[in-house]
């Protein structure tokens, strides 16, 4: 690897361990064993380089991601097929706690952060797109852009909802059937289920 890639791996590794408002450049330079001019040379600015390793760390556990449900069965009832794959998503969430922690930290950035919230939207229908083709077992080609956009955004609510959820309140995350269950019933306006006022 040359300078530039190991800068991007050492602000990876500065952002699972340190978060991304309190890495600094020398932070960066100490993981990647480069030099502190590189920095400059190869992204511009040390904020330029963290939100490329924002983006290619949320790149790769999306792929990750994309492996996880590849046993499920393409053939299964719809809401048997969302539980299953939902399950899979949950177990890497709680087995990833610091990269669960680094995403959730950004969006609390995004506000305050033009650039960093240019770099998220640029890539942000692409993810949309990914967990479309994960849910329905296909490959990204095979997903249009308008269910891109709207069950993309959906998938990504979700997603983002239950990140959250797991630094808040790990012990009482909802399993994959839950999840579907919740969906069934809003669905099919039985939200309050048995015994509640409808």
């Amino acid at each position: 690897m040359g300078h530039r890639e190991d800068l991007l791996e050492g602000a990876k590794r500065c952002l699972l361990e340190k978060g991304y408002a309190r890495t600094t450049a020398r932070d960066i330079v100490a993981a990647s064993g480069a030099n502190l001019a590189s920095i400059g040379y190869h992204y511009g600015s040390k904020d330029a380089l963290m939100r490329q390793a924002v983006i290619a760390s949320s790149e790769e556990w999306g792929a990750g991601v994309g492996e996880v449900p590849g046993d499920v069965d393409r053939t299964a009832e719809p809401l048997e097929r969302f539980a299953a794959v939902w399950e899979k998503v949950l177990q890497r969430i709680g087995t990833e706690p610091e990269f669960i922690a680094s995403q959730v930290e950004v969006l609390g950035l995004l506000p305050r952060d033009e650039g960093l919230r240019e770099a998220i939207g640029q890539v942000l229908p692409e993810g949309g797109e990914g967990l479309v083709a994960i849910f329905e077992g296909v490959p990204d080609t095979e997903v249009d852009a308008e269910s891109a956009r709207v069950v993309g955004s959906f998938y990504q609510a979700l997603l983002t909802g239950l990140m959250v959820q797991s630094l808040v309140r790990p012990d009482a995350m909802p399993s994959g059937r839950d999840l579907a269950e919740a969906l069934r019933r809003v669905t099919s306006g039985e939200v309050l289920g048995p015994g509640g006022e409808g």
